[in-house]
């Protein structure tokens, strides 16, 4: 016999269980039915403005307000918040990025969702590291050390995909353990690329 779900209570469970962000077969599992049914299940209840979709097999609860950062964890895995936005965050570049950025070891991606645009940037795996579980507005996430989002950046400067922000700053940064991580890239070049952004920062140029 065919398990029917009640929609009421597929939220009010969701809720008391405090999940936001799932996939069909995560919610098989906590609703003991086939991956099949849920689907089902999930694709009906976007119609009907329970879910929202958020890309292929991922949905969120439409009146759950998650993290940017937790979505962004959740949504593409392995990976954890770093570049621009973690940047952002450790107020180490001044502007607001609307982008959640993070990186990952599988292939570079991009989603454009009903909550925010989400880009993932490939590193070697080897450099998968130097990120950490953070508190943040009432849910864990992986977010980048300030020095690995600072490796993490120079990285994909040194490759010609971004432009160095002139506006960044390294003054809080423990260079030490930021060319700890660059050294993981095996690009020397990051690490002139952070000299000269220490020399610039000891000597600005002069205005006129």
């Amino acid at each position: 016999m065919v398990k029917k779900l009640n929609r009421l209570q597929v939220e009010e469970k969701l809720k008391s269980m405090r999940i936001s962000v799932f996939t069909p077969l995560e919610f098989a599992r906590i609703f003991d039915i086939a991956e099949q049914s849920a689907s089902v299940f999930l694709s009906r209840n976007v119609k009907s403005g329970l879910f929202e979709k958020l890309r292929n097999k991922f949905y969120i609860l439409k009146d759950s307000h998650p993290s940017h950062y937790f979505i962004a964890n959740k949504l593409y895995q392995p990976s954890y918040i770093s570049l621009e936005t973690a940047l952002s965050h450790y107020g180490m570049i001044p502007e607001t990025v609307y982008t959640i950025t993070s990186v990952t070891t599988k292939a570079s991606r991009e989603f454009i969702t009903p909550r925010g645009v989400f880009s993932y940037q490939k590193i070697k795996r080897p450099a998968f590291t130097g990120y950490l579980p953070f508190s943040f507005e009432g849910t864990t996430v992986f977010l980048a050390e300030p020095e690995k989002a600072l490796a993490d950046y120079l990285y994909f400067v040194d490759l010609g995909h971004v432009t160095l922000n002139d506006r960044l700053t390294v003054r809080r940064i423990n260079r030490k353990k930021a060319e700890a991580y660059i050294q993981l890239f095996g690009r020397p070049r990051i690490l002139k690329i952070l000299q000269k952004i220490y020399v610039e920062q000891r000597n600005p140029r002069a205005i006129y």
